[in-house]
């Protein structure tokens, strides 16, 4: 699908404000609320909006350790590969896993309260995962930059 500048500048402040009204919108982007909603829409429907979330406060939920955990597995055979994807997909505290290229297959990131929490993370969950020989773990001291917003 092609996108023009107005669907950008759209996508630029839903990114920023996901919560806006469509006349707030429309007015952002020098568009009538009726053309600027049937331009939402559209985006929605090509899949180009996936979805609309809250972004959560990590330590205000008392999650405020982030871990990264490289895994390399035993083999890269489909089934395995499948199988590792499927089990990891079930551990409640990986918000992201990514088959990777390099020297470890898969890179999760996990929230925990604190080392403790991973370490009971890591012997129910991770420690159990299909095909794993090795883990390195890595606990990020301070985030950086956040962001979901990819520059359009």
């Amino acid at each position: 699908m092609q996108l023009d500048d107005t669907d950008r500048r759209i996508l630029r402040v839903l990114q920023k404000q996901g919560r806006v009204t469509n006349a707030e919108l429309a007015e952002m982007v020098n568009l009538s609320p009726s053309a600027c909603h049937r331009r939402v829409q559209r985006l929605e429907s090509d899949g180009i909006i996936a979805d609309y979330v809250a972004l959560l406060d990590l330590k205000r939920i008392g999650r405020p350790t982030t871990v990264f955990v490289e895994i390399t597995l035993s083999g890269q055979s489909d089934e395995l590969l499948d199988r590792f994807e499927r089990e990891v997909a079930r551990v409640p505290d990986v918000l992201e896993c990514h088959l990777m290229a390099g020297s470890a297959d898969y890179l999760l990131k996990i929230i925990a309260i604190d080392t403790e929490d991973f370490a009971r993370i890591h012997r129910r969950y991770l420690s159990r995962l299909p095909g794993v020989t090795q883990m390195q773990s890595s606990f990020a001291l301070r985030r950086v930059v956040q962001t979901t917003a990819v520059d359009i």
